[in-house]
């Protein structure tokens, strides 16, 4: 059992399937008072019906208040995880890009500032953010999404250097493929990109685990991403041609 979750009081966004299900179910296996979010009121019920948790449907740039509500007043961990998986160039349609940046960031702070203040009254505080690999590497075919991950990361990455000596734990999850809804949309990019190392839900939640048992800001269910960042980094125009080259073969339907 992981010793920072028992007895805490954990908001999961966009619970209702995927990796925030696990995560939901992971939780409460630990000893954790849940509180399931989701669009979809229908299947957050479900998922909260199953685990002995408290479903609080709705958008997650709004539902602090009422989950902080739902856990007797007190949100010790939340779990910053619904996300759209916007494909598409620069030229996706405003519409398009809009909704990528609400949900994969603009939800993220407001969560965030409606959080804050009490965590630093109390000294102390978890905030989990369900980045993607795509925050720190990037996806082809996939403008919106790559950018507004990247957008959620430093985000998250900003909360950590900013709080972390006022008790305030952040940590940004960045898996490669999942074996989601999100994944399955994803077309010929992802099957030629993420499906091949593909991994289960419920490995996200065993990295997160880790990732807090250990007090690890990054978490990496797919560890090889660690190799690919510091390649990014350290090389970038050789990681920049590797990756078109990878563009060209999709381009090309291989």
């Amino acid at each position: 059992m992981v010793e920072a979750v028992q007895g805490a009081g954990v908001v999961v966004t966009g619970a209702g399937g995927g990796i925030g299900a696990a995560l939901a179910r992971r939780f409460a296996a630990e000893g954790a008072r849940v509180v399931v979010n989701d669009l979809d009121a229908d299947r957050a019920k479900a998922v909260a019906d199953e685990i002995g948790a408290i479903a609080v449907p709705g958008d997650a740039s709004a539902v602090v208040g009422a989950a902080r509500d739902a856990l007797g007043g007190t949100v010790d961990i939340y779990c910053a995880n619904a996300g759209v998986g916007s494909g598409g160039s620069e030229a996706a349609g405003e519409d398009v890009w809009a909704l990528a940046w609400d949900v994969n960031v603009m939800a993220h702070v407001r969560a965030a500032e409606a959080l804050i203040p009490g965590w630093l009254e109390r000294g102390g505080g978890r905030f989990v953010s369900t980045v993607s690999a795509a925050g720190l590497l990037t996806m082809i075919g996939a403008a919106p999404y790559s950018v507004t991950k990247h957008g959620a990361y430093a985000f998250a990455e900003w909360l950590s250097l900013t709080y972390r000596h006022r008790g305030i734990k952040v940590h940004a999850i960045c898996p490669q493929g999942v074996r989601t809804d999100m994944l399955a949309a994803t077309g010929s990019a992802g099957d030629l990109v993420l499906q091949p190392t593909a991994i289960e839900p419920d490995a996200v939640a065993d990295a997160l685990m880790k990732g807090i048992e250990e007090e690890r800001f990054l978490v990496l269910p797919h560890p090889e991403v660690a190799g690919y960042y510091q390649a990014r980094a350290g090389e970038p125009d050789r990681w920049l041609t590797t990756m078109n080259h990878i563009q060209q073969k999709w381009e090309a339907g291989e």
